[in-house]
C-alpha cells in the first residue's frame, strides 16, 4: 500500500535529507584539511612519494616515525577505530608509499608504535606475522629497536605443516631475516609442531592460543584473543592467511585457528574472527615478484573498492577494518578525487 505522508512530514523529511547531505560535504572537507593540515606541516613541499587524496576510499599522507603516533583531525589513531563517513559506515585508512622499501618503514613504525601503546597500558606486546614479503619488511626490526622483545608474544597469521627446518616453512625463512635476533632478546613465539599433519597443527595451535595468559592477551566477549596488532599479507586472489574464496575455511565462524588441506602443501591459518578481533590491522602490499610479476594493484581495488564479499574476495573483510599500507604501483587503480 501507498501511503502519502502530511504536508508536514514530508518537509520534515526533506529537511533532514538536506542535513545529512550538508553532513557528508561538511565530513568531505575535514578530511581534505587534514590532508592539507600535513602537507603543510611537512614544509613548503610534500615529501617524496607521499599521496594524499580522498576517495571511497580514505588516503593519508605517507607514514613517518611521528605521524604513526600522531591522529589526524578525523583521522584514525592506534587507539580509535576507522574515520567514519556520515551515516556511521566506516571508511578505508590508505597509506600510499613511495617503493617497497618505504612500505617496509611504515610497516614498522606502527608495529614500534603499537608496541608502545600495549607496553604502556598492560606490560605486554602480542601480535601476529604472516609469510609472504612482510617478512622481508620486518626485517628493519632486526636487532635493536625500540620493542622490548622479552615482554611480547608472537603468532603465526598462518603457516605451512611441514617440518619447522624445511625450507618452505615461515618460521625457517624468518629465522635470518629478524625471527632469530628477536628470539635472543626473549621473544615468546607460539610455535607449531612441524608436524605434515594439518588437523593435528590446527588442533595443537588452537591450544596454545586458549593458554595465552589473559593478561597479555584478553579475550572478546565471543572468547576470542585480542591481538595488539595483525600483519597481514593478501594475495591477487584475494586470499589472506590461508583463507582463499569460496572455500569452508574464509566462512568458518567458530573456531580460532582452521586447517586447509591441499595435495601440494598443507597449511593451517587464524581464522577470520581471530584477524578482525585484533585492536589494529595492517595489510600491506607493495613491489613485484616472480609470483606477481604485475603487482597487486587489480587485488587492491577489488579488496578496496570493487563489490565484494568475504566468501569471493577474503581481503574485503578487512576493506573498513584495517590500515593499508601501499605503495604507488599498488594503489595506482585506487579512484583518485
Amino acid at each position: 500500500h501507498s501511503v502519502t505522508l502530511p504536508l508536514e512530514e514530508r518537509e520534515g523529511e526533506i529537511e533532514s535529507q538536506h542535513r545529512t547531505r550538508a553532513d557528508m560535504m561538511s565530513r568531505v572537507l575535514i578530511l581534505a584539511a587534514s590532508c592539507l593540515a600535513a602537507a603543510s606541516a611537512a614544509g613548503p613541499t610534500p615529501p617524496t612519494g607521499s599521496t594524499c587524496f580522498v576517495s571511497p576510499t580514505r588516503l593519508l599522507p605517507s607514514l613517518s616515525p611521528s605521524s604513526a603516533l600522531t591522529p589526524r583531525a578525523g583521522g584514525r589513531g592506534l587507539r580509535g577505530g576507522a574515520p567514519q563517513a556520515a551515516g556511521g559506515l566506516r571508511m578505508a585508512d590508505v597509506r600510499v608509499e613511495k617503493d617497497v622499501e618505504a612500505v617496509g618503514k611504515a610497516l614498522c613504525n606502527m608495529v614500534e608504535a603499537s608496541a608502545k601503546e600495549a607496553m604502556d597500558t598492560k606490560g605486554h606486546f602480542a601480535f601476529t606475522i604472516p609469510g609472504g614479503s612482510i617478512l622481508k619488511m620486518l626485517g628493519g626490526l632486526k636487532g635493536k629497536s625500540s620493542i622490548d622483545w622479552s615482554k611480547a608474544t608472537m603468532a603465526w597469521v598462518n603457516h605451512r605443516c611441514v617440518p619447522l627446518d624445511d625450507e618452505t616453512s615461515t618460521e625457517f625463512k624468518a629465522q635470518n631475516l629478524f625471527l632469530k635476533s628477536w628470539e635472543d632478546q626473549g621473544l615468546t613465539i607460539l610455535k607449531l609442531t612441524g608436524s605434515t599433519d594439518a588437523e593435528k597443527e590446527e588442533k595443537a595451535y588452537t591450544e596454545s592460543l586458549k593458554a595465552l595468559s589473559a593478561s597479555n592477551v584478553p579475550l572478546n566477549a565471543d572468547g576470542v584473543p585480542i591481538f595488539d596488532i595483525s600483519l597481514i599479507g593478501m594475495g591477487t586472489d584475494g586470499h589472506i592467511g590461508s583463507l582463499y574464496p569460496n572455500t569452508p575455511a574464509v566462512a568458518e565462524k567458530k573456531k580460532l585457528v582452521v586447517s586447509v588441506v591441499k595435495p601440494a602443501s598443507s597449511s593451517i591459518s587464524l581464522s577470520l574472527p581471530v584477524m578482525l578481533a585484533s585492536k589494529s590491522i595492517v595489510v600491506a602490499s607493495a613491489g613485484k615478484s616472480d609470483k606477481y610479476p604485475l603487482g597487486k594493484a587489480e587485488g587492491v581495488v577489488r579488496a578496496l573498492e570493487k563489490d565484494e564479499t568475504p566468501d569471493s574476495f577474503p581481503a574485503s573483510a578487512l576493506r573498513n577494518k584495517a590500515t593499508w599500507i601501499l605503495d604507488q604501483d599498488s594503489a595506482a587503480l585506487l579512484t583518485k578525487k
